[in-house]
């Protein structure tokens, strides 16, 4: 699926061009659904955190009780060479991923002999300060660990996602607020999620239920460091509804501000403008 142009896949050892097969029919991730990604940035020049996320993928595989491959430093030097032929001034998403291959006898647990590997490079241009969100609530919620594997940033998880979107969409807003299973924020469908009230930040408390995302921890210390006070607490649709600001928090675009929730509107405030301000010098400051 995909919505960038020119893609690099890195695939049994070497790096083509284009968007090439890389899973087979019979492959466990292609039938079971034992596929995980992670999700980094390139862009003016920098990689943000890429460690972490390729660290954080090879934990993803294990969650999935699939055997990773390839280590954090290697896939970050294979990262860098894939990048040289793009232009330097390219906005890329990168995307490292694993999948099952085989299974034991019933077929249902992957198989440790060998899992598939794979690299797409592909060049999505990063979103434009003013871009904005709207937010609505959504009846789908977020599972717990007891019922799906959220511990990982899992293929199998997106469906629901999807279905948040979808929603949300069909009631005129861009993304949905979601809850747990008890009824306290948790994320959007798509990103982490952040409020600001009486110049304080407030940011649903990791709890098990989603990923509590690098970019977010990378704001949270970010805001810290420059003496704002944040918050990690749970919180409510009626915290959201009595916010100052809310803004998102994910990889592909780091900072996304919300306009609105339901009927709630907010203006693009001052937290969320210095929070991308900080996230783009720390950014520049790893060259």
């Amino acid at each position: 699926m995909a919505v960038g142009t020119n893609i690099r896949t890195f695939f049994n050892n070497s790096w083509h061009d284009g968007d090439i097969s890389v899973m087979r029919a019979a492959d466990h991730g292609s039938w079971l659904g034992t596929t995980v990604f992670d999700g980094a940035r390139f862009f003016d020049g920098v990689m943000p955190d890429l460690d972490r996320h390729c660290a954080r993928v090879n934990r993803s595989a294990e969650a999935l009780m699939l055997a990773p491959t390839v280590s954090t430093d290697d896939m970050v030097d294979i990262i860098r060479e894939g990048l040289k032929t793009f232009d330097k001034d390219a906005a890329v998403y990168i995307r490292p991923m694993y999948w099952g291959i085989g299974g034991d006898i019933t077929a249902i647990i992957p198989s440790q002999e060998e899992t598939g590997f794979a690299i797409c490079l592909e060049q999505i241009p990063m979103a434009p300060p003013e871009a904005s969100a709207t937010l609505t609530r959504t009846r789908f919620r977020r599972p717990v660990l007891e019922d799906a594997v959220v511990n990982a940033k899992a293929g199998c998880l997106y469906p629901n996602n999807a279905r948040m979107l979808a929603e949300a969409r069909q009631k005129g807003f861009s993304n949905a607020l979601v809850t747990d299973a008890l009824g306290n924020v948790a994320e959007t469908a798509t990103a982490n999620i952040f409020m600001v009230r009486d110049g304080e930040v407030f940011t649903p408390i990791p709890n098990g239920t989603f990923l509590a995302g690098i970019t977010r921890a990378r704001h949270i210390e970010n805001m810290r460091a420059d003496g704002l006070k944040v918050h990690e607490t749970v919180l409510s649709f009626a915290d959201f509804e009595a916010a100052d600001e809310v803004f998102m928090s994910g990889n592909m675009n780091k900072v996304t501000p919300i306009k609105a929730f339901d009927d709630r509107q907010y203006q693009h405030g001052p937290v969320t403008r210095r929070a991308r301000e900080m996230y783009w010098d720390w950014a520049h400051s790893r060259v």
